[in-house]
């Protein structure tokens, strides 16, 4: 499965030692303001191979106009909530997990988020949903820790936890076309997507990776509240 994740390299690094498809390892130095990767060695050479596309329809990449499947979670006092409950409003919703090392990532996705929360809060007709896909270790109590001030202050921003929702959280991901996986074994990676669903959770907007300004979503978000009112 196809990811991204955003890094810096030292200079003295020739990538064009490497080809799509080889196995490297190489170390990676995290700080408050970038990720830097250096000490490249290449282990293997190969190619991608081409995955046979086995998933059920409820897992499958929904197109624009099609229509999200309910979905079950936690919520941070732990009762369990549902795509449906906030059925009749607009939502974008996110996916995250609280052991994110990447500033660039999960945390900028939070950041983010907050600022749309803050943008709309005193309109009824939209939440902001945050989804960890890490089904282990981020239970309602753990994200409880870690959000709650959040929550508080935006009451439409809403964290929810997929512990003990294994098939949910793959539905809900597969149809927004989120990749996760190492999961088990404590070594998570990911893709980055961002979906607008409308009241009836009908897909009408899809942001990839991290590249989405907040401010130009704002607008788009309000270009489409506008349009259906």
């Amino acid at each position: 499965m196809a990811m991204t994740m955003p890094f810096s390299i030292l200079d003295s690094t020739d990538m064009q030692l490497f080809s799509v498809g080889d196995s490297v390892h190489f170390q990676l130095t995290i700080d408050e303001n970038q990720a830097i990767a250096y000490n490249f060695i290449l282990q293997g050479k190969g190619t991608l191979p081409n995955y046979n596309d086995s998933w059920d329809d409820e897992y499958i990449q929904l197109d624009i106009g099609e229509i999200f499947n309910d979905a079950s979670f936690l919520d941070l006092d732990s009762n369990n909530v549902s795509l449906s409950d906030s059925d009749g409003k607009f939502r974008f919703i996110s996916y995250i997990f609280t052991r994110c090392p990447m500033p660039a990532m999960c945390p900028a996705v939070i950041s983010k988020n907050r600022y749309l929360a803050e943008a709309f809060l005193k309109n009824v007709e939209l939440e902001f949903i945050l989804v960890s896909f890490d089904y282990i270790y981020d239970k309602p109590s753990v994200m409880k820790s870690r959000y709650k001030s959040h929550a508080e202050t935006y009451p439409n921003l809403k964290f929810y936890s997929s512990f003990n929702h294994l098939n949910d959280i793959f539905m809900m991901a597969g149809q927004s076309n989120v990749s996760f996986w190492g999961v088990n074994e404590n070594d998570i990676g990911h893709t980055l997507r961002s979906v607008i669903i409308d009241p009836e959770r009908r897909l009408l907007k899809a942001y990839d990776g991290m590249n989405w300004r907040p401010q130009e979503v704002e607008w788009e978000i309000n270009n489409i509240l506008q349009a259906y009112n």
